[in-house]
């Protein structure tokens, strides 16, 4: 069994109607944010900026941190039986929109060179499913659903 860090980084895009960029990932079938992990080099400010261009297909206009989720929370048992505990470093973001929405309004119209984002839908608070939510990003979730504040999170 290993165990390791990740450290990840992600965002939380809005649209104009305070809507969350929710992506439905191909390698789980569960819903979460846009992001991923850090590469050799990159600072997590790259690695946010470098995972949604490949996730969303989006550019990113601003940003700012949000929050860094550590800890017991981040653990994270693989199939195989290898522990991860990831450090998820979140950010606000403004991207640019204009031109990437289907006429529904809310689905971005873009796929992605890897296939890992299988569906890419803006949604209210109040529309989403915790339970579809990927086990990780879940007190992500919980905190964003009971409005809890705060840059560290763990």
């Amino acid at each position: 069994m290993t165990r390791r860090i990740v450290v990840t980084g992600g965002a939380i895009i809005r649209d104009r109607f305070g809507r969350i960029l929710m992506q439905k990932r191909s390698d789980y079938g569960d819903w979460g944010l846009p992001g991923g992990g850090m590469d050799v080099g990159e600072t997590i400010e790259d690695t946010m900026l470098r995972e949604v261009k490949e996730e969303t297909g989006l550019s990113v206009k601003q940003y700012h941190l949000y929050s860094i989720y550590s800890g017991s929370r981040m653990k994270y048992t693989y199939p195989d039986g290898n522990e991860v505990v990831f450090v998820m470093f979140l950010f606000d973001v403004e991207a640019e929109l204009d031109g990437k929405l289907l006429e529904d309004g809310k689905t971005i119209n873009y796929t992605d060179h890897e296939n890992e984002s299988l569906q890419l839908v803006f949604k209210n608070l109040d529309e989403i499913d915790i339970d579809t939510i990927n086990i990780v990003q879940k007190p992500v979730f919980e905190d964003l659903m009971s409005n809890k504040k705060g840059v560290l999170r763990s």
